[in-house]
């Protein structure tokens, strides 16, 4: 049986305002519907895995409230073991509040709450998972000194670390020595590189730069421009596969998921990058963020097209 891939991250209740246009200061405009939905980097990732037919275990903390309990409800629907997202009676579960313009680009605002309160003592919780898993995936929308300690543990016990610092924050020069794989969008190499990531070209130069602090391996998504891998064979571009987005919330999750899956199973960066734009590409045809992660078999009924590799 393929090692479990073990998720330490957040866990959000998503209010999803779908509109023609984001208002500027000051403005009201009208909103076209709106959604409760699960979501959070941490259980997306978790969701995704699972449905590329990952066995995974979710480490996080929600409020005990309804938002929690569907929460928790709907990672034991997709076979996520999540023994280890505890319900906080001090505080609610997190929130983020996701507008969606009409050609796809969404603006995202959270309220932690739970997520807030991971620390290392909690993860400690799952030494022994961490230590028997296949990968460890974090993202950092939970606080840095528990992603620290998971990282460290990982480490110690010689499982693969994929991290996603999303949103960008500092980190400690020691933690980027124990990355295995950096994924990370083009925002996010902008704020970690010494350049503005804007293309296939300068993301190449960006990784190159971030996988000199110590990741083995830096992939950079630039969205509709595809995906760039670093790593010690250089610099390669996956361009993206052409569809119409309606949304791109989750899209990045999605990648994720099905990349760590991939490799879990022992297949090559780069087919597990292209299983990963299929996924993703399929993911940005639908609304919300956990409601729009494919399941694996539908990938083999989705077609799409892509540019040549450059």
């Amino acid at each position: 049986m393929t090692a479990s891939i073990v998720v330490v991250g957040s866990l959000n209740m998503d209010l999803v305002m779908r509109m023609s246009r984001a208002p500027i200061g000051g403005e009201t405009v009208p909103g076209l519907d709106f959604a409760m939905l699960p979501g959070g980097k941490g259980a997306n990732q978790a969701v995704a895995c699972a449905r590329m037919g990952a066995n995974v275990i979710m480490v996080g903390r929600v409020g005990i409230d309804p938002n929690g309990d569907v929460l928790k409800a709907g990672l034991a629907a997709d076979g996520v073991d999540a023994r280890e997202v505890k319900g906080l009676a001090s505080t609610h579960t997190g929130v983020a509040s996701i507008w969606v313009e009409d050609d796809g680009q969404n603006r995202i605002v959270l309220a932690p709450g739970a997520n807030g309160l991971l620390d290392p003592a909690s993860v400690a919780r799952a030494n022994t998972m961490i230590d028997m898993a296949g990968m460890l995936i974090l993202q950092l929308e939970v606080p840095i000194p528990a992603v620290q300690a998971a990282i460290d543990r990982a480490f110690a016990a010689h499982v693969p670390v994929l991290l996603n610092p999303a949103p960008a924050a500092p980190l400690p020069d020691e933690m980027w020595k124990k990355i295995d794989i950096l994924v990370l969008n083009e925002s996010e190499a902008t704020a970690y590189a010494s350049l503005d990531v804007v293309d296939p070209n300068s993301a190449a130069e960006a990784g190159a730069q971030l996988r000199a602090r110590g990741p083995d391996r830096v992939l950079v998504t630039l969205g509709a421009q595809g995906v760039v891998v670093v790593d010690g064979g250089g610099a390669r571009h996956f361009p993206a596969k052409k569809v119409k987005a309606v949304d791109t919330t989750a899209a990045g999750d999605t990648f994720i998921g099905a990349l760590a899956a991939a490799l879990c199973e022992g297949q090559s960066l780069d087919d597990a990058v292209a299983l990963g734009q299929a996924a993703s590409a399929l993911c940005v045809t639908r609304r919300g963020a956990q409601t729009s992660i494919p399941y694996r078999r539908q990938l083999a009924t989705t077609a799409v097209s892509a540019d040549d590799h450059s």
